[in-house]
């Protein structure tokens, strides 16, 4: 997953704004062509047409909007189960016998250091030494526990820590999908841009025939649909570390288990 750029955060403004902006000035100076042409005419049929493109676009906004706040709860959720399922791990690591215990203990600080740097950077390079040391790691503790399970299936001990290592994995893999993989569908989009600039350019051939010429107007509309937009694209992409997630449970983490590691190595 590429980082998303400064050249790219500005584009994920001017796009939008300039999809508002443009089709609302065309249409305003098509109103006023029109207008000078046949003179005063009656805005009422275009006006209720105005109000339903508006409502539709409306509709679209919240819609997408939902998409990417839901998947945002969910980066929320799946960051505080991870850390509940790191601290229940390290607790029940002491449950299993030596090697195994240490060599987990280890392995879930390396663990932890790992999320807090990955939420400082998330530049290419970063994240994909993140995923390559996480899988490791995570490959360690699955062969612990098929270890554990072959000196005792019946250890509820053993079985606590295998349940709690399988926890581990699958929190991991729905965190990459909910955070890289999933993203705004590409359909959504294009009908989203097709509806606003439509709409805008109805409002503006609105405003033209009423004969209303104001160009700070279309400005301020281009801005506040904008700054929703690059909100919703902010929220699609992580990456940008535009949105971020608060990280301080797992800031919480990372101090306590090194305090705990610094104190049994006494």
């Amino acid at each position: 997953m590429v980082k998303v750029s400064f050249l790219e955060m500005i584009g994920m403004f001017m796009i939008p704004f300039s999809s508002v902006l443009i089709p609302l000035l065309l249409g305003k100076y098509y109103g006023l062509f029109i207008r000078a042409k046949s003179g005063k005419l009656n805005d009422s049929p275009i006006g209720s047409v105005v109000g339903s493109a508006l409502g539709l676009l409306a509709f679209m906004l919240a819609f997408t909007f939902q998409i990417v706040d839901t998947r945002y709860s969910s980066r929320k959720e799946l960051l505080l189960d991870e850390v509940t399922t790191i601290r229940t791990t390290y607790l029940q690591a002491g449950l299993i016998p030596e090697p195994y215990r240490s060599a987990t203990r280890k392995h879930l600080v390396t663990y932890t250091d790992v999320r807090v740097d990955l939420a400082k950077d998330m530049s290419p390079a970063t994240l994909e030494n993140a995923k390559l040391q996480t899988q490791i790691i995570l490959d360690s503790l699955w062969s612990y526990s098929e270890a554990l399970a072959v000196q005792d299936r019946s250890s509820e001990a053993y079985s606590l820590y295998i349940s709690s290592v399988n926890g581990l994995v699958e929190i991991y893999n729905k965190r990459i999908v909910f955070t890289f993989e999933y993203r705004i569908p590409v359909a959504i989009l294009w009908v989203l841009f097709v509806v606003t600039v439509f709409s805008m350019f109805l409002l503006g051939y609105h405003l033209g025939i009423s004969g209303k010429k104001s160009l700070i107007l279309a400005i301020f509309i281009a801005i506040i649909f904008a700054s929703v937009v690059f909100l919703i694209l902010s929220l699609d992409r992580p990456e940008s570390q535009i949105t971020k997630l608060n990280q301080a449970p797992m800031a919480t983490l990372y101090k306590e288990l090194h305090v705990k590691e610094d104190l049994s190595s006494k």
